[in-house]
């Protein structure tokens, strides 16, 4: 991981724990043909953001003032180890922040902090429980198309080969 800022425009990628290292894959890809960063995003929904740094990074609160946990404001270990296997051999420019609060605000708000060029993000798992709570949550996907002035890639959470039958094709 290199923390050398590039000239370009970053790569924001959407990332979180258990997400399927295709979405990553790929905006690492975009990121090698733009020739730019890559920076990996985890946003904790349960903390506020206070303040944000030219950088991107965020000083936040959390939600509920009597629990503190510092470890929610350092990008998770495992995550970035996970990260660090997958991007080794990319030579990609490559970069973690954890951000805080509603997700699709602040991958939004850090786009508009780092220029941007895109932002990446992944579909959910189809499972009873991502069901429910896509529907009353929405998607980080669509709320950001409605909300964004640059691109927003939308990456499936298999890659084609794995892929599993679309919704209409199930019986």
């Amino acid at each position: 991981m290199s923390n050398v800022p590039s000239t370009r425009r970053p790569v924001i990628v959407g990332v979180s724990p258990g997400q399927s290292p295709h979405v990553a894959e790929q905006a690492a890809f975009f990121a090698s043909r733009f020739g730019a960063e890559l920076v990996c995003v985890f946003v904790n929904q349960g903390r506020l953001p206070v303040s944000e740094g030219a950088d991107g990074s965020v000083t936040s609160a959390p939600i509920d003032p009597d629990y503190s946990d510092p470890a929610e404001e350092v990008f998770d270990s495992k995550l970035a180890a996970g990260l660090e296997h997958l991007l080794k051999e990319t030579g990609v420019r490559w970069r973690t922040l954890v951000l805080a609060g509603e997700v699709s605000a602040a991958l939004g708000r850090l786009a508009e902090r780092l220029d941007a060029a895109m932002i990446v993000v992944g579909t959910h798992e189809k499972s009873a429980g991502g069901s429910i709570q896509e529907f009353f949550n929405r998607s980080v996907a669509t709320h950001l198309a409605h909300r964004q002035t640059r691109p927003v890639v939308v990456i499936p959470a298999h890659s084609p080969g794995l892929a599993s039958p679309l919704p209409w094709q199930e019986p």
